[in-house]
């Protein structure tokens, strides 16, 4: 291939040597270090003037510094008169954005707890004379009471009623959106295309006034069900939350395998409201394949599979795209009911290999490798994805 350069960050160095290494070139030569007050240091030694270059940097161990890595490398290299610079971020950072608050263990909030809005008060200057408000007279500004839910024409209310929170729908934390400003952070550094995998978020493309391959981990993950798993036919497909339905059933779908889903349903309409997960599907004396795009805290897939086992599951395995294994991930998959996890190498596994044997790793080297291949050569990517198996 002529006119190409790849650099590797380093956040996953193993992985731009591999998809150089299928691409038949060398690495482009970079000395990426830091300072001594821990400031990013990119020197470019190689000339990219005219060329297309591609920086292959994923969004895994420390994000923060290694997004800064790769916004420094697109912009040296567009500063160096570069063609075309893409940023190839297999697992890309700050792409989830969770509605709700989470516990310290990595457990959704079913619901705001009742004082999550309290003790808000007003630090006044140390000149000021105004006693501070005691703690049982703080007030819930978001608290419809009766004093205060009358209607705007002066009337009275219906009737007195327990307070209850403003327009019946709660007042939700303000969750900082950071979708928008990473998309121009990248536009602004000089990237001209985005190659990602498996976006939690497929609306994050939208952020974006640039093209964004977004790749899917379905081939991959069908490839390996087939060459993997004996009997595979007669395996159910699990998918562990409502949110990742369409994922699961795509796999379902294109092996034609029964398909089972998890779903948390809220029935007790009296407080505390709980939350009972419910089965939909038949799992008793069959394999189930949890499949699921992230597993950060594991809370998800193991509480999933616990269920699965609960309802007569024989063996219980676990394909994710992106293994983060954050917290004490590992160890709860250590403990857990899952037979095997299996996850692909957007993110360095070495490390977890060896604190947990249910691990295995898929690549998706050949994947990137053929991605960028056909981009630089002005070829289809959509077809890329009815060859997977063969490559």
């Amino acid at each position: 291939m002529r006119n190409i350069v790849i650099f590797g960050g380093s956040s996953h160095p193993n992985l731009a040597e591999q998809i150089a290494s299928r691409l038949g070139i060398q690495l482009g030569k970079v000395k990426l270090s830091k300072f001594s007050n821990q400031e990013t240091n990119v020197e470019i030694h190689e000339s990219v003037r005219e060329k297309d270059v591609y920086i292959i940097q994923s969004g895994c161990g420390h994000v923060n510094d290694n997004f800064m890595e790769l916004l420094i490398m697109v912009s040296a290299c567009k500063i160096a008169s570069a063609k075309k610079v893409t940023a190839v971020i297999p697992c890309f950072p700050y792409a989830r954005q969770p509605d709700v608050p989470y516990k310290k263990n990595g457990a959704p909030l079913s619901r705001f707890p009742r004082n999550a809005f309290m003790g808000y008060v007003h630090n006044a200057p140390s000149g000021d004379s105004t006693p501070p408000t005691p703690a049982s007279d703080i007030k819930d500004p978001f608290i419809v009471t009766e004093q205060n839910s009358g209607s705007f024409d002066g009337s009275s209310p219906r009737s007195p009623a327990s307070p209850t929170l403003g327009r019946g729908t709660g007042y939700r934390h303000w969750i900082a959106r950071s979708g928008t400003l990473i998309a121009n952070l990248l536009t602004c550094a000089g990237a001209d295309h985005i190659i990602t995998m498996d976006l939690h978020d497929p609306q994050f493309q939208g952020f974006f006034d640039i093209p964004v391959d977004n790749l899917h981990g379905q081939p991959l993950v069908v490839k390996y069900i087939k060459q993997n798993f004996p009997n595979w036919e007669q395996a159910v497909i699990v998918s562990p939350d409502a949110g990742g339905a369409k994922r699961a059933t795509a796999v379902a779908d294109k092996l034609r395998m029964d398909f089972a889903l998890i779903h948390k349903e809220r029935r007790s309409q009296i407080p505390p409201h709980k939350s009972d997960t419910m089965l939909v599907g038949e799992v008793k004396d069959k394999v189930c394949i949890l499949i699921d795009d992230i597993a950060d805290t594991s809370f998800t897939i193991t509480k999933a599979a616990k269920v699965l086992r609960e309802n007569g599951a024989n063996k219980i395995y676990a394909i994710i795209t992106h293994g983060i294994m954050s917290g004490d991930a590992i160890q709860r998959i250590q403990e857990s009911v899952i037979d095997q996890v299996i996850v692909s190498d957007s993110v360095p596994q070495e490390e977890h290999l060896e604190k947990c044997s249910k691990i295995k790793v898929f690549h998706i080297a050949p994947m990137f490798a053929e991605a960028i291949r056909r981009m630089h050569n002005g070829e289809s990517v959509s077809a890329l994805f009815g060859i997977m198996e063969m490559l």
